[in-house]
């Protein structure tokens, strides 16, 4: 069965980056920026800290997604099968 990475959301979009809030990336963009003054000693811009977050959302979103769905299937299949082992 193959893991789906694009989910449809309340405000009718299909990818991820449709699904967050104006104010979560808004905060997003606040983080890159942060990270790279400290850590680089590079004042990124707005535009550039919005399209790098976009090209990670695109581009390593969907790993990190299908990384969670596969932890929940593997925990909802252990559980299952607990609950069979006590009807033995």
């Amino acid at each position: 069965m193959g893991i789906y990475y694009w989910l449809e959301c309340d405000k009718g979009g299909f990818f991820m980056k449709d699904c967050i809030s104006k104010k979560q990336k808004e905060e997003m963009i606040s983080k890159l920026q942060t990270y790279f003054l400290k850590e680089r000693d590079e004042e990124l811009g707005h535009l550039s800290a919005e399209l790098m977050l976009d090209f990670l959302i695109d581009t390593m979103g969907p790993h990190f997604y299908n990384k969670g769905l596969e932890d929940a299937q593997r925990y909802m299949i252990e559980r299952v099968d607990e609950l069979l082992d006590l009807q033995k």
